[in-house]
């Protein structure tokens, strides 16, 4: 496995992987876990070669929020990566991603502009940026990307759309601890009370997913099943509540089954702000 810092360094390892035939790529922030390794695994079964990033990308965080205390292990994630077979690692340095007088950045629409986006004004310019970045250096045939964070997902399908990019997204389903909680590198910031509480959101979601699955299909009812579930908790501060559209992430009224929706929240237990989704599956 080869480690690079410099966009230079990884356009010549690029290259080298010309010959390998189809590059995945995933891209990470580091101290990965079993959903970054699913997403790998995947990446190294259905691809020649495999490429992953480890970059905590400023661009994506707002001023308020935890850039510096963001969990970082870089030896143990690509002890990791070399246990996975990984054949490229990009690790670089702020400023080998964002060079003096760098000045320009992607700015995505109406799909970052609602749920995260909204909270976290900037933040899918910060991702939309990156992913850009990386795609050009990469030029990978397919990405992976975890459906936990829904919405990045879509909007870097939208990216992908609206320039013509000729990289296959590919969305894997989210990894859960075997007690429902969906794993996340923010994980470790829950106290040994909070930890239990968190469990609300996969409750919550479950919930509405069983209404879902016995027929309910007005949009306000199953976020009102998720929010009957999560008031229970005393420890979860709810921030928002979403039954949308799992394209537009335009919020429902009524569910069409042939289509499906986005069940997604975002709730702060103790000190970490946790999200999860729930893909609410076409029914015919």
């Amino acid at each position: 496995m080869r480690v690079v810092t410099t966009r230079e360094e990884l356009r010549a390892a690029r290259a080298g992987l010309g010959g390998a035939g189809e590059v995945g790529l995933v891209p990470t922030m580091g101290f990965l876990h079993e959903g970054h390794l699913s997403l790998v695994r995947r990446a190294a079964e259905e691809n020649d070669a495999t490429v992953v990033s480890i970059f905590v990308n400023p661009a994506q965080f707002g001023p308020a929020e935890d850039l510096a205390a963001y969990p970082r292990d870089l030896d143990h994630d690509l002890g990791l990566l070399a246990a996975a077979g990984v054949d490229l690692v990009w690790a670089p340095r702020v400023e080998d991603v964002y060079p003096a007088g760098f000045d320009t950045y992607v700015a995505p629409g109406g799909v970052a502009d609602v749920l995260e986006g909204a909270r976290r004004p900037g933040h899918f310019r910060g991702v939309a940026t990156i992913i850009s970045i990386l795609f050009h250096l990469v030029a990978p045939r397919r990405a992976y990307f975890g459906q936990k964070d829904a919405q990045q997902v879509a909007v870097i399908r939208q990216l992908v759309r609206d320039l013509g990019l000729p990289v296959e997204i590919v969305a894997c389903p989210i990894v859960r601890e075997p007690d429902g909680l969906a794993m996340s590198s923010r994980n470790t910031y829950l106290t040994a009370t909070d930890r239990p509480a968190a469990l609300v959101l996969s409750r919550a979601l479950r919930a509405a997913g069983q209404a879902w699955e016995n027929g309910e299909r007005d949009a306000e009812a199953l976020r009102t099943i998720i929010r009957e579930v999560l008031a229970a908790e005393p420890r979860a501060k709810v921030d928002y509540v979403s039954v949308a559209d799992p394209r537009t992430l335009a919020e429902l009224g009524t569910v069409d089954p042939a289509v499906g929706a986005l069940a997604s929240l975002a709730v702060r237990v103790g000190a970490p702000r946790l999200i999860d989704n729930l893909v609410l599956a076409p029914r015919a």
